[in-house]
């Protein structure tokens, strides 16, 4: 490959698409290189299969669940604010639909319909399937990119290699050492939205359940950190499922002590709980009380549960002391789980950590190491909560870089 191009793109996800696209608005002639024969990989696993795009608030809605750095994204978000974002997809043939917490989905609820679009947006740029090896420089500015396919030639180079969390969809961390190289400091990275580790046998017991509009509280070495509502799942080494990986990221130290409480009942007070059992021990007096548990709880968790409590399960429902009910209920509305740790990063929906964002230019994403080069997306030390947040800031940074590097061609 011996050819000149004004930019080019390392990495087609939703911020590299975004940011090609955004270059072509402006004229510049783009290449956008990935290693992956599917643009957006990534991107159609999102929300699970359905890509919460986005999220229905201002842009003072995004940048407060943004725990990290959001001062560094108001510019970028001022230019491309949700508002405009879910234009930008409904102008373009994909209709948009807000649900609970404001977050935006696709009403075919078709990630591919998202990922189809982006890729329409940047489908005047050349396209390569490589790697790239090195991005090449006189010490002042860039000038072209290794890859597995030769050398380019260019003056620009965006990079939007994402971070290290799903390496099967292309995020592999080579961003990271390029950007070093180039004089960057890179934050360590870390696993941000990932499942949690716990040795607390009731997660085996109960591993594939699934418990809904249940109230998890996260605490870390003593502080409630964060609460979430919605929906969980046990799993063989702990927790996971949607509010597992939202309230994961507000957990900030690796050596901290760490545990969660689940509400399995929170649509109940303690009395309303207390008369609830009541009713059922009344109404089953000389049955086993694992199984009138079982009209409370997923079956797997009924043995564990009572484990929990120090009631046998063969416990005639007669034999229930008050004490022991207030102990159920104190099990029912606050069950601890010790955490040991989060999962590995590779397993995270997004990562912590990358280029540091006090060496990037805010406005146009260029690096102020080295004149040339451009970053956008996950590879920035930018993350945020569930919600369509962390997309909302990969398609800001995406076409702030593109246009950035589009000025002065």
């Amino acid at each position: 490959m011996d050819k000149v191009y004004d930019i080019v793109v390392v990495g087609a996800g939703p911020a590299g698409m975004m940011a090609a696209g955004a270059a072509l608005e402006m004229g510049a002639k783009v290449l956008l290189l990935d290693r992956l024969t599917l643009p957006g990989k990534k991107l159609l696993i999102t929300g699970k299969g359905r890509c919460n795009v986005t999220n229905n608030c201002d842009i003072q809605g995004v940048l407060g669940n943004v725990p990290r750095n959001p001062r560094f994204l108001y510019s970028s978000l001022n230019a491309f604010p949700p508002a405009e974002v879910m234009a930008f997809f409904e102008k373009r043939g994909v209709p948009l639909k807000t649900e609970r917490g404001q977050r935006v989905f696709p009403v075919s609820d078709k990630a591919a319909d998202i990922a189809a679009c982006l890729k329409g947006y940047a489908a005047g740029a050349d396209h390569a399937i490589g790697r790239v090896t090195g991005i090449c420089h006189d010490g002042e500015r860039v000038t072209g990119v290794d890859t597995t396919l030769g050398r380019v030639r260019t003056s620009r180079v965006i990079l939007a290699t994402g971070g290290l969390s799903y390496p099967a969809t292309g995020s592999t961390g080579d961003g990271y050492a390029m950007a070093q190289e180039a004089g960057h400091t890179i934050v360590p990275p870390k696993a941000s939205l990932v499942p949690l580790k716990s040795d607390d046998g009731i997660c085996r017991a109960a591993m594939g359940v699934s418990l809904r509009n249940v109230k998890v509280r996260f605490f870390e070495n003593g502080k409630c950190v964060n609460e979430e509502f919605g929906e969980m799942l046990f799993t063989h080494f702990g927790v996971s499922g949607p509010v597992i990986l939202s309230g994961s990221a507000h957990f900030e130290k690796d050596d901290s002590e760490k545990w969660i409480t689940i509400d399995l009942k929170p649509a109940l007070d303690e009395k309303k709980l207390d008369a609830r059992l009541l009713r059922e021990f009344e109404e089953n007096i000389n049955r086993d009380v694992g199984n009138i548990a079982r009209h409370l709880l997923p079956q797997s968790m009924t043995r564990p549960f009572l484990r929990r409590v120090g009631i046998a399960p063969d416990r005639k429902a007669n034999s229930i002391t008050r004490l022991e009910r207030e102990r159920m209920i104190a099990e029912f509305k606050e069950m601890r789980l010790g955490i040991t740790g989060l999962r590995p990063v590779e397993e995270a929906i997004v990562t912590r950590g990358g280029v540091n964002t006090r060496e990037v230019d805010p406005k146009t994403m260029a690096s102020k190491k080295l004149a040339g080069l451009y970053f956008a997306g996950e590879i920035l030390d930018v993350d945020a909560y569930t919600g369509g947040y962390n997309i909302q800031i990969a398609l800001a940074t995406g076409r702030a870089a593109g246009r950035g590097a589009s000025m002065g061609l």
